[in-house]
């Protein structure tokens, strides 16, 4: 548990935009853990709609009152300048300082996260309490950062299996702000590991790493030639909140990947959503011309809690636990994708003698003999070639996981075989 939270602490401090070397940086500690293929877009590049932006860094930023103090200080906090601030050296009072300052009135102790991706324009943000004080001025204002032709910047990692993939996607856009959006990048990266353990792979599993929405859609345009490998897929993000998982459902709604998490959530507290065009990028995954199987999992989803794009969300607001629930949750939906499949039942008229086959006398004994009789008569009843594990998992009640070893018991005697189909 503890090497997720270690990495959303690294991470943390990492000034994070839609491009810049923040994202670089952050790519490059991912990759001490995965390897990443690097993709950089240059500016001015056309992906679908869209044109990738320029490119921004920067180096410091402040405002200072007259005794040469910061009041305000990108040192202390990356949240304290506006994402995509253009640079800034002047002079001037509170009154003029004012339109340029954000602030979060019902929660004066806290920094807001603000950015103006496609706005050329330039701000601070700061804590009420932290404006209530400041007097009439005047204020060196002072912003050291740079909006030039440069590329955007996004990373993937690919687990060889099956010619279908599994999609997994998490942003890394955001500055220092570890629910949204670094526990998913830790738990993304944690789940790469794992399935690089496994010894087969029925799919191809595709970690993409890239900046929220604009990072998406260059993916996508990118990619749309081959996006029609995308068997199934899953957006991660807010994931170490202390909050109950939430997953939202593909554009379709029925998809398997959908019941899939619905069915891994069913015996824990949790919410589940319908498909709406607005969160994180499950919505370019989903737009009608693509229309992906992609789902996004959650805890509290976003602005779902106080703590949301605010100075709050730091590394101590997520919990290892939290992540670890997250990370458990996916690999128990990796599991089920690997094993559904529908069967053919060979002997199907009438029930087969299970005894005679040993079926029923491997069970002496077992705490759970009544479950795994059941789940065998089951998979024999509707191993019909159009049902799958997962249909007779939930038909039956019964836990996937014994719908699937009966089922790999039933081939193995002969009884069953693989749906073509």
């Amino acid at each position: 548990m503890s090497d997720m939270h270690a990495l959303v602490r690294r991470l943390y401090p990492l000034c994070r935009s839609i491009t810049g070397d923040g994202v670089r940086r952050t790519l490059e500690i991912v990759s001490e853990s995965i390897p990443l293929e690097i993709s950089e877009v240059p500016t001015g590049t056309q992906v679908l709609d869209w044109t990738i932006p320029k490119e921004w860094n920067i180096r410091d930023a402040y405002i200072k009152d007259a005794s040469g103090a910061r009041v305000v200080d990108f040192a202390v906090s990356n949240l304290h300048v506006v994402g995509y601030s253009v640079p800034v050296s002047a002079t001037m009072t509170l009154d003029e300082l004012r339109p340029r300052l954000h602030t979060l009135p019902d929660q004066p102790d806290l920094v807001p996260y603000r950015t103006s991706y496609y706005a050329e324009t330039w701000g601070f943000c700061l804590s009420e309490n932290t404006l209530a004080g400041m007097g009439p001025g005047p204020y060196e204002v002072r912003v050291d950062s740079t909006l030039a032709d440069g590329h955007l910047t996004y990373g993937e990692h690919v687990i060889p299996g099956g010619e279908e993939e599994v999609l997994v996607s998490c942003h890394v856009c955001h500055p220092s702000l570890a629910n949204d959006n670094l526990a998913g990048v830790a738990v993304a990266v944690r789940l790469a590991q794992w399935l690089a353990g496994r010894k087969e792979r029925r799919y191809t599993y595709r970690f993409v790493f890239a900046p929220g929405t604009i990072g998406a859609i260059t993916w996508l345009a990118r990619n749309r030639d081959r996006v029609d490998r995308v068997r199934h897929g899953v957006v991660l993000a807010c994931a170490g909140d202390r909050g109950a998982l939430t997953y939202k459902r593909s554009r379709r709604g029925d998809t398997e990947i959908d019941r899939v998490f619905a069915h891994v959530l069913r015996d824990r507290e949790h919410t589940l959503l319908d498909f709406s065009p607005y969160g994180y990028d499950e919505r370019q995954y989903c737009s009608p011309g693509f229309d992906l199987a992609v789902g996004s999992l959650t805890r509290t989803p976003y602005g779902g809690y106080p703590e949301y794009h605010t100075s709050a969300d730091d590394p101590d607001f997520v919990s290892p636990e939290a992540m670890e629930d997250t990370l458990d949750v996916c690999r128990q939906a990796v599991e089920i994708l690997e094993r559904n499949r529908a069967y053919v039942n060979l002997s199907p008229y009438g029930e087969p003698q299970l005894g005679r086959r040993g079926l029923y006398g491997s069970l002496g004994g077992r705490s759970d003999t009544k479950q795994a009789q059941m789940a065998m008569l089951w998979v024999l009843n509707l191993s019909d070639g159009l049902h799958t594990l997962l249909d007779i998992s939930e038909r039956s009640t019964l836990p996937f996981a014994a719908v699937a070893e009966a089922a790999r018991a039933l081939h193995d005697a002969g009884l069953v075989k693989e749906s073509a189909g």
